[in-house]
C-alpha cells in the first residue's frame, strides 16, 4: 500500500509492543502504552489503522473531534459499539453519562485473556488545564488496564499537549513511553515516487514527507510536472493541507499565525520579524514566538561557536510549511482562478536561491547519520555558524556540545546547483571563513549537488552520499 511504504520501522515497533503484551497473558502487569505524536496529517491515524488490520485483535479505536462533552460522549459510545471488543454488549446496556465514566467502563470490558487493542486519537481535545480527563485516564490504567493484556495506543498532533501529558506531576506521568512519527524521509520519499537522490530531496523540500501530498505526486514525474498539476487544483493536498495544519494549530492565535508567516516570507532574526509582522511589540512577539517554538512549528537556533553568541535565528522547521509560506501562499488568489502556471512560473525564477538554504538543514541531519567517514569525524551536533552582519556565515559545523563547542569537529559549505559544481572559489571562501574562527586545522567537507571540480577538501559529499544515511 502507497501509503505505508516507508513505515516499516513504526509498525515493527508497534508489533514488538504487542508481543510484549501477548507474552505478558496471565501475568502480573502485561499492559503496555505507547504515546504516539506527530504533526497533523503526518500519517499516524492510517499507520495505527494499519497496525490494527495486521494485528488482528479485538480493537476498540475512538478519534475525539474537539466537539461537545456531550457529542464526544455519543461518539465513544458509538465508538463501542463498531469496535471488535467481545464483550460491548455490556457497556451498551448501559451507557455512562460522562466520558470519563465511559473510559472506567471501557476498561472493565476489555479482555482479560487475550491480547486486545485500545486506540485514543487525537487526545489533546480531551484534556484541560484541570486534568480531569487525564485523572480519569490514570485511574482506568493503574485500576484496570495495566493487569490486563492491553496495548493502549494515545495519539495526539499538537505536540506541546501530547508532552505535557508525560510531564513530572500530571496524572498519566511515566505511564507510556513516548514514540514520535516523522514525515517520509528523502530516501523513502525517493523510492515512493521513484525519483533519483537529487530529485529526492527537492521533492522532500516540497512534500515535507507528508505522505497524502506525496500521494498526488505521479510516479516518476519531476517536480515541475508534480507542480504544474497540483498547482492547477484549487483542492490539491500541497494546496490545502497547510491551511487545514494552521486552521487546527492557531484557532484564536492570530498574532502567533502572523508571525510565522513573517518567517516564512524570509525574516530570521528578531528585529526584522516584528517589521515584518506590523511593528508588533517585543513582548508581544517573544510570547509568539514562544509559542511557535513550543508546538515545533518554528526552530529557534543559535550558531555553534568557541565562543557565546546572542545572534538567534528564527527558521519554519518543517519543509512543507516552508514551501507552502514562500511561495504558495502569497499566489493564492491566481491558484483559485486557476493560474496555477502564473505561480510555477514564480516558483521557476525564485526556487535555485529558495532551495540554497532551505535545503541546509537536511543536508546536516543527512551529514549526522553518515559519519564518521574517513577522515571527518562524528559530530553529536551539526548546524551553521554566522556573525550578526552575515559577514561570515558557514553552512555545516560540525562540534560535540553546542551551542558553545569546545572544538570544532570539522567545517563545510554547501553548493547545491544543478549547473555548478563546488569548485576552487568555493574552497577558498571556505579558507577564509575557518581562518576568521579558529586557527586550527579542522577538517573541511563539501556537499554539491553536481559534482566537485577541486582538490583539497577532506570530506566530499554528494545526494548519492546523503542519501545513504537515509536507507540505513
Amino acid at each position: 500500500m502507497i501509503d505505508f511504504l516507508g513505515r516499516t520501522r513504526e509498525l515493527d515497533m508497534l508489533r514488538r509492543e504487542l508481543a510484549k503484551v501477548r507474552e505478558g497473558v496471565g501475568g502480573w502487569k502485561p499492559g503496555q502504552c505507547i504515546l504516539l505524536r506527530g504533526r497533523r496529517r503526518v500519517g499516524k491515524s492510517s499507520l495505527v489503522e494499519e497496525f490494527s488490520r495486521q494485528a488482528e485483535v479485538p480493537t476498540f479505536y475512538f478519534a475525539a473531534r474537539n466537539e461537545t462533552p456531550e457529542r464526544e460522549l455519543q461518539e465513544f459510545i458509538d465508538s463501542v459499539a463498531l469496535s471488535t471488543l467481545p464483550r460491548r454488549e455490556e457497556f451498551l446496556e448501559n451507557p455512562p453519562s460522562h466520558l470519563n465514566d465511559a473510559l472506567r467502563l471501557l476498561g472493565n470490558i476489555v479482555p482479560d485473556d487475550t491480547p486486545s487493542l485500545i486506540v485514543l486519537d487525537e487526545v489533546p481535545y480531551l484534556m484541560d488545564e484541570a486534568g480531569r480527563f487525564e485523572g480519569a485516564l490514570q485511574w482506568t490504567w493503574d485500576r484496570l488496564l495495566l493487569s490486563k493484556p492491553v496495548l493502549m495506543l494515545l495519539i495526539g498532533s499538537d505536540l506541546s499537549m501530547m508532552r505535557t501529558l508525560n510531564e513530572y506531576r500530571r496524572p498519566f506521568h511515566q505511564r507510556g513511553r513516548e514514540m514520535v512519527l516523522g514525515p517520509l524521509n528523502p530516501a523513502e520519499v525517493g523510492e515512493m515516487l521513484e525519483l533519483g537522490p537529487a530529485e529526492a530531496f527537492d521533492a522532500a523540500l516540497v512534500t515535507g514527507g507528508l505522505p497524502l501530498i506525496c500521494a498526488g505526486w505521479p510516479t516518476g514525474a519531476d517536480l515541475w510536472d508534480f507542480l504544474g498539476e497540483a498547482l492547477s487544483d484549487p483542492i490539491s493536498a500541497l494546496n490545502v493541507s497547510a491551511k487545514l495544519m494552521l486552521a487546527a494549530e492557531f484557532p484564536e492565535q492570530a498574532m502567533a499565525a502572523q508571525v510565522m508567516r513573517a518567517i516564512g516570507n524570509g525574516e530570521r532574526t528578531f528585529a526584522n520579524i516584528a517589521r515584518a509582522a506590523g511593528g508588533i511589540a517585543h513582548s508581544t512577539l517573544s510570547r509568539a514566538l514562544e509559542i511557535l517554538v513550543d508546538k515545533s512549528i518554528v526552530s529557534a537556533d543559535l550558531p555553534i561557536a568557541l565562543h557565546p553568541s546572542k545572534e538567534r535565528r528564527y527558521s519554519i522547521a518543517d519543509p512543507y510549511l516552508r514551501f507552502w509560506l514562500a511561495l504558495v501562499e502569497p499566489h493564492f488568489d491566481e491558484i483559485d482562478r486557476l493560474r496555477g502556471d502564473l505561480v510555477v512560473n514564480r516558483i521557476r525564477k525564485s526556487w535555485t536561491s529558495w532551495r540554497g538554504r532551505a535545503i541546509e538543514p537536511l543536508v546536516r541531519e543527512s551529514l549526522a547519520r553518515i559519519l564518521p567517514l574517513g577522515p571527518v569525524p562524528y559530530a553529536r551536533h551539526v548546524g551553521g555558524y554566522w556573525t550578526r552582519s552575515n559577514s561570515v556565515e558557514i553552512d555545516i559545523v560540525g562540534a560535540e556540545k553546542a551551542p558553545v563547542a569546545e572544538e570544532l569537529a570539522f567545517l563545510g559549505s554547501i553548493k547545491w546547483l544543478e549547473s555548478e559544481p563546488f569548485d576552487r572559489r568555493d574552497l577558498a571562501a571556505l579558507h577564509r571563513h575557518r581562518a576568521a574562527v579558529t586557527d586550527e586545522p579542522v577538517p573541511l567537507i563539501g556537499v554539491s549537488r553536481n559534482g566537485f571540480d577541486c582538490e583539497g577538501l577532506d570530506g566530499e559529499f554528494g545526494p548519492e552520499d546523503l542519501i545513504e544515511g537515509w536507507q540505513r
